[in-house]
């Protein structure tokens, strides 16, 4: 697990500047490979390919950037490619200067083989830059589901690319400025595919590729989407479920062991829910040894778990490392911090939890984790995903507010690609209507000609939806946008990566997802159980406690749950929403702003305030992201 960054400017070929350039920007990358920096510069093309390495196969031998001997090709890798070893046994990986015993050192002399088709033939979670200057060639890689992360930006000077937009704002030819359609995305919690926070910066998205060519002095860009997540048209009917339950069982045991490869320990996270709980007990039954299981434990009752997660602790015998997180922890320096790694708003400080976790991981000497990410997506477990399909069966508790709607909204632009408006979608609805009453003039108009709920349901490959079951709708677009652009960001990989710790989500193996698609809607969701199949399928790994337990929302308590919460929210508030920097920023009337805040702190509505908690979280944030990346402020130092 890596950090990796570069550009090519074909106009520039000054050595030093090309290397003080590719410093810049690895220096923000530290965080994700402390362990070693390498660069390799094809001085005559204006082009720097660096990389910053976090050990774990291959200590001794995973230098980056990778190349051939005669120097013709070289890459980068961010990620693990399990399939390794057998892959290297079949093609032989000895004529590279460095790394040949390295899992990412396959990646050239399949590429040598197989050209653009060799990512195929990957099995991991990986983001790859390959440059093959025989061809002036430069091929941008991110794996299926975007677990991995890579952005680009291109002008008329070139290209920039990194694992984060941190490191390509570095660059000169880079204008740090926030995007205010992008804003808009953030204020409602969901982005366009592709887009980010920043002005020109954009996402490579999942399962795609970008191609770029030297052509006449110039640089041509293509992409192309080599996987995505295809659900079938119809599925069988009156399928045996015992044949299902079997086939998740026997991929999900390769997967976990799978990821249990490495030259370092691996723990696994650990909550209350069936998904952590599952790979906790088959990673258990896999290791010789006694697993490392990290918990959070939150101060609410209503919202922690952690309770079941020792229950599943202790009938595995797992050596439990239990977090347990008040307002000092989720509030103040912390909330910068995880902001500053997150590069755009989060809803819930559940993303400041998870950079505190993986801190804690970090100090308890592990540098690799298995993780339960995937498994809602595959299998049908978040709430919205069956009221899609069979309709109301309550208010939703704490969902409502910040997963669940307490009202049906429809969308014509949704209602069109799919036949009806995700339930996924509107509690987003309903948030953005809470924040356009406090938007600026300039942010009122933006708002008149732009609908950022219509421009996530355009960037919808319709050809994957129509004619598919609604349960399979709800799940692909739910994946396409907020998988990526939440689950597997703010919390995922930039809050692991920023304490230098990797994170590998055994259930988005693509094996398990190119299966799970194929399970009928019923198998999936039956009788009203979310997940049935998964359940049945680890019926001998979970305590009966879980095993019958319906989803739980895994989220930090918001601040109207706590006077003191409140307290702390409001002391950041008071630092970051000036007059002044309200006005600098632009994107809310700094008068309706404060009164909607003290309003805020009166509400006794659960629901209403809950909402009004995610407004106060964005607004916050586009200050912060402001302050940090365009006004160039300092972090603050975490105790």
């Amino acid at each position: 697990m890596c950090g990796i960054s570069g550009f090519w400017n074909p106009s520039r070929t000054n050595e030093r500047e090309l290397r003080f350039t590719l410093d810049r920007m690895l220096d923000v990358l530290d965080h994700r490979g402390p362990d070693d920096r390498g660069s390799r510069l094809y001085v005559d093309q204006g082009l720097a390919l660096g990389h910053t390495r976090l050990s774990i196969i291959g200590l001794d031998h995973g230098h980056q950037p990778i190349e051939t001997t005669d120097g013709d090709y070289a890459l980068t890798v961010n990620g693990e490619l399990y399939n390794y070893k057998r892959i290297r046994t079949q093609l032989g990986c000895n004529n590279f200067s460095t790394s040949g015993k390295s899992d990412s050192a396959i990646a050239l002399p399949l590429y040598l083989r197989d050209g653009l088709s060799f990512v195929e033939h990957l099995r991991g979670e990986f983001a790859v830059v390959l440059y093959d200057n025989k061809k002036k060639q430069l091929i941008l890689v991110r794996d299926r589901f975007g677990i991995k992360p890579l952005y680009y930006a291109m002008n008329d000077n070139g290209i920039v690319w990194g694992s984060e937009v941190k490191s390509i704002l570095k660059h000169p030819d880079i204008d740090p400025q926030l995007c205010p359609k992008a804003a808009l995305h953030q204020m409602m919690q969901v982005m366009v595919p592709g887009s980010t926070s920043f002005q020109g910066v954009e996402a490579l998205k999942p399962g795609h590729m970008l191609i770029v060519n030297l052509q006449n002095g110039r640089l041509e860009a293509r992409t192309k989407r080599w996987w995505d997540f295809v659900f079938p048209e119809s599925h069988e009917e009156n399928a045996d479920p015992e044949e299902y339950v079997q086939g998740v069982q026997d991929r999900l045991i390769d997967a976990v062991a799978t990821r249990l490869e490495a030259d370092v320990p691996v723990g696994c996270y650990l909550s209350g829910g069936i998904d952590s709980c599952s790979i906790l007990g088959l990673a258990t039954t896999l290791q010789q040894s006694p697993v490392k299981a990290f918990t959070i434990a939150f101060d609410s009752d209503e919202y922690d778990e952690s309770n079941i997660a020792k229950l599943m602790a202790d009938r595995t015998g797992a050596e439990q490392e239990l977090l347990r997180l008040t307002e000092k922890e989720l509030y103040g320096p912390a909330f910068e911090r995880a902001t500053w790694h997150a590069e755009r708003t989060f809803y819930n400080t559940l993303a400041v939890a998870k950079w505190h976790m993986s801190r804690r991981v970090r100090a308890c000497n592990y540098k690799a984790v298995i993780t339960g990410e995937g498994s809602d997506e595959l299998f049908g477990g978040y709430p919205f995903f069956k009221r899609d399909w069979l309709g109301r069966d309550d208010e939703g508790g704490i969902f409502a507010g910040a997963i669940l709607a307490e009202e049906d909204l429809q969308h014509p632009a949704w209602q069109d690609l799919c036949g009806f408006t995700p339930s996924w979608m509107q509690p987003w609805m309903l948030t953005l209507k809470r924040f356009q009453p406090i938007l600026s003039s300039t942010m009122q108009d933006l708002f008149e000609e732009y609908d950022p709920v219509g421009e996530v349901a355009a960037a919808i490959d319709p050809a994957q939806v129509r004619g598919r079951h609604r349960l399979d709708i709800s799940q692909y677009t739910w994946s396409k946008t907020m998988l990526e652009g939440q689950i597997l960001t703010w919390g995922g990989d930039r809050m692991d990566m920023a304490n230098s710790m990797e994170a590998r989500p055994a259930f988005l193996d693509h094996h398990v997802a190119e299966y799970a698609v194929t399970i009928p809607p019923d198998v999936r969701i039956r009788d009203g159980i979310e997940k049935w199949v998964l359940r049945e399928a680890m019926v001998n790994v979970l305590p009966k406690e879980l095993y019958e337990r319906k989803k739980f929302a895994f989220m930090a308590p918001p601040a109207h749950t706590d006077p003191v919460k409140r307290n702390a929210v409001q002391e950041m508030i008071n630092h970051w929403l000036t007059p002044e920097r309200v006005r600098e920023v632009g994107f809310f009337d700094y008068d309706r702003l404060i009164q909607f805040i003290d309003q805020s702190w009166n509400e006794t509505d659960s629901t209403v305030a809950r909402r009004n908690d995610i407004v106060l979280n964005h607004t916050l944030q586009l200050h912060m992201l402001h302050g940090q990346y365009v006004e160039g402020l300092p972090l603050p130092v975490v105790d």
